[in-house]
């Protein structure tokens, strides 16, 4: 078996700690989670909504370095469907309309 010896210490390649293993589209997934929610408050909020909050949660799962983006996407996306919710209380409609 094979010893690796640093300062003074003998680990064998079983004992090595790993890092946690990131996915590359991990960061992606938060930006989009991000871009949507925000996208969201303004159209589509009953589709870009659900989008954001999977998208957020899927990156925060495998271990984004955007954490930030990722929690500003999931609270985006719910305040995309409070913003729904409180359209239809109010109007009984799914989207912006003025007058």
């Amino acid at each position: 078996m094979t010893t690796l010896t640093t300062t003074g210490t003998t680990t064998t390649p079983a004992q090595r700690p790993t890092a946690p293993r990131r996915s590359p589209q991990a960061d992606g997934m938060a930006v989009a989670s991000f871009v949507l929610g925000l996208v969201g408050t303004l159209v589509l909020n009953i589709v870009l909504g659900p989008c954001a909050l999977v998208l957020g949660t899927l990156a925060l799962t495998r271990g984004t370095t955007r954490r930030g983006r990722a929690l500003l996407g999931l609270t985006l996306g719910a305040a995309d469907l409070l913003l729904l919710a409180a359209l239809t209380a109010t109007d009984g409609t799914l989207s912006w309309h003025l007058g």
